[in-house]
């Protein structure tokens, strides 16, 4: 009886164990929404999160590509494999959504269209927090729809040696071969990784050029325990990326634009813990130049824009059920370039925040922040999370107010150009910050320790948002080096703009048998925009007023199969001109196969994107490739 007993608990130690997992999955730790870590279910705040060892059985070749599939986050994407793409989170704008790495922020200066230029590869990463809805109290301006947190294994290391090699070749058609390594060494007390990652293709034909891309990023971080209280953490990491970038921009029949982006991104972070007290200090430099050039005929725009960023925090817990969180924090932007002139601009915040249970279900999560712009003054942002949990089920609200402020191009875009033509778009310098209130209310299921289903209803109520719209030259501002009677895109002020939605978020992780395991994560997001105003506008008008997208993999000791998927139904757009047309709908399908020759050592893949050949366009006159088939080999080394 006794042996029987014994058995039966062996058997059942595998389930129980990954049971525990799947609750961990379920419900994991988040620094993104409070800043120190929390339980995500003690928030108030919907929650994605991402574990970087699921990124490379994906069928995906960069970080942006990763998130189009993430539930609730539309990636406009302009181009395959990290050329370039939008980030919209609940109906927003590119503009609207803030990029951290490693509490770090990545938005750039001259455009949020350089967002997604992530300097990190996807092998560094531990862990990928997106939070959805206003954020603006801890994090300022731009974190307005919500907020994507990359979280690295060197800034994330813990006590516990680890070290992983790994590296991976692909080839497939249009000239594809990409190239991708990562080495993370943690003997407890020092952490090192380092990373590379190139995609190259000669692309697909396009008007007159092709969709050529030559993508490059290397990055190096450490970090180091000086004690049993401090630890210092560094990175240094260099992006290149070359690519054709034919209607990225514009929808000219003579564009058949190319661009280079380089940039230097590093960051340092020093934290100390002792007992109740928790303190840390971050500092980061970024440096980026882009060069565009239209076609053969015009000169190239060239500009170097500059970000210098430092962050303090200290935390107190008085007792297991209360903590107060206060930062302050420092931000100097500066550009220079021949069409958008020179420029800097200075930025400094102080916040706090408090972290309070009630009871052992309730938790309050109010925030305060002042917010100083040498452009705009001062500005009060308050922000309020509350949440209740029960054994399956967690109940949460959140209203905060949120701000933004014009980059360079949105108030200097073509201003230092001899003479502008028709159509183009031209910065305004007059441009007031974003004012909005975003209120939003939920509950998650968490059914059996297997599946979690959220379900949010939003409600954004933004004043004076920025977007391009078409203008008179009669209506210009300012006319100096403009056509007399063409027609323009005048970065505006839009009077008002008001996002009602409804998003449900599904995981499900279901163990199996003999180490096998499926994994599912899916959304769903119907959202409705208006501008009572009726203005005419660009990237308002284009985001998706339904969204469905998913991840699907089924993992096996030696073999896997993942599937990614999107749904979208937009406005509908067309350039007669160009032949180009953004249809009211597309759904999109990609797959990757991969078995392992040498277990857990060696691995063969086969991927195809865009399955079903599907001929789409994210953003007007920038095509998207059709069917793509590639293939490649694995090898991996963990101790």
């Amino acid at each position: 009886m006794k042996g029987r007993l014994l058995l039966a608990a062996a058997l059942a130690a595998p389930a129980f164990a990954m049971a525990q997992e799947s609750q961990q999955q379920l419900d994991p730790v988040t620094v993104t929404a409070t800043i120190q870590p929390t339980s995500s279910s003690r928030t108030g705040r919907n929650l994605v999160i991402i574990k970087g060892e699921e990124i490379s059985r994906l069928p995906v070749n960069s970080i942006d590509e990763l998130l189009r599939y993430v539930p609730g986050l539309e990636v406009q994407a302009r181009g395959p494999m990290g050329a370039q793409s939008d980030f919209v989170v609940r109906g927003g704008t590119f503009q609207q959504v803030l990029v951290v790495i490693d509490g770090m922020r990545v938005n750039d200066p001259n455009t949020g269209h350089f967002n997604s230029y992530i300097p990190v590869t996807p092998g560094e990463i531990d862990r990928i927090e997106i939070l959805k809805g206003a954020s603006s109290a801890i994090y300022g301006s731009e974190a307005v729809g919500g907020v994507i947190h990359i979280i690295t294994k060197a800034f994330a290391a813990s006590e516990n040696p680890q070290q992983s090699y790994n590296a991976s070749v692909t080839g497939g058609a249009y000239g594809l071969w990409n190239l991708g390594g990562n080495a993370f060494y943690n003997n407890g007390k020092t952490a090192i990784s380092a990373g590379v990652l190139s995609n190259n293709t000669d692309g697909q034909p396009q008007r007159g050029t092709s969709g050529f891309l030559h993508l490059n990023t290397f990055s190096l971080s450490a970090s180091h325990r000086l004690s049993e209280h401090w630890q210092l953490a560094l990175r240094s990491s260099y992006d290149t990326r070359f690519f054709g970038a034919q209607g990225f921009y514009t929808t000219a029949a003579s564009d058949t634009a190319r661009e280079n982006v380089n940039s230097w991104w590093n960051q340092l972070q020093l934290r100390y813990e002792n007992g109740k007290n928790k303190f840390s200090f971050l500092a980061g430099y970024k440096s980026v130049t882009d060069t565009y050039r239209f076609n053969g005929l015009g000169v190239a725009n060239s500009s170097d824009s500059k970000l210098f960023q430092s962050l303090a925090v200290y935390e107190h817990a008085f007792t297991d059920k209360t903590a107060l969180t206060g930062g302050l924090q420092f931000r100097d932007k500066s550009i220079s370039s021949n069409d958008r002139g020179d420029h800097n601009l200075q930025q400094a915040a102080a916040f706090v925040g408090l972290n309070q249970r009630i009871g052992e279900r309730f938790f309050i999560n109010p925030a305060l922040r002042l917010d100083w712009n040498e452009e705009s003054g001062y500005e009060l942002v308050p922000q309020l999370n509350v949440s209740y949990r029960a054994e399956w089920v967690q109940l949460r609200a959140s209203a905060g107010k949120t701000i933004r402020d014009a980059d360079f191009t949105e108030r200097y875009n073509n201003y230092q150009k001899a003479t502008v033509s028709a159509g183009q778009r031209v910065g305004n310098p007059a441009l007031t910050s974003e004012h909005s209130f975003s209120y939003e209310a939920g509950a998650d299921f968490f059914i059996r320790d297997r599946i979690r289903v959220a379900v949010t209803g939003f409600r954004r109520e933004q004043k004076e948002v920025i977007d391009w719209s078409p203008t008179a030259y009669a209506d210009m501002p300012r006319k100096d080096n403009l056509v007399n009677g063409a027609s323009y895109a005048l970065a505006k002020n839009i009077a008002e703009v008001n996002t009602t939605g409804l998003e449900t978020d599904v995981q499900y992780i279901q163990p199996l048998a003999h180490q096998h395991k499926i994994v599912l994560n899916a959304g769903l997001v119907w959202m409705d925009t208006q501008s009572p105003s009726g203005a005419a506008s660009f990237y308002i008008a284009s985001n998706a007023r339904l969204l469905a997208n998913f991840t699907a993999q089924y993992i096996a000791p030696r073999w896997s199969v993942s599937l990614n998927g999107l749904y979208k139904e937009r406005n509908p757009q067309a350039a007669a001109a160009i032949k180009a047309n953004v249809d009211k709908s597309y759904f999109l399908v990609n797959a990757k196969a991969e078995y392992f020759v040498v277990k857990n050592r060696v691995a063969i893949f086969a991927q195809v994107d865009n399955i079903f050949d599907k001929s789409y366009q994210d953003l007007l006159g920038a095509q998207m490739p059709g069917v793509w088939l590639m293939g490649g080999a694995k090898f991996s080394l963990r101790k």
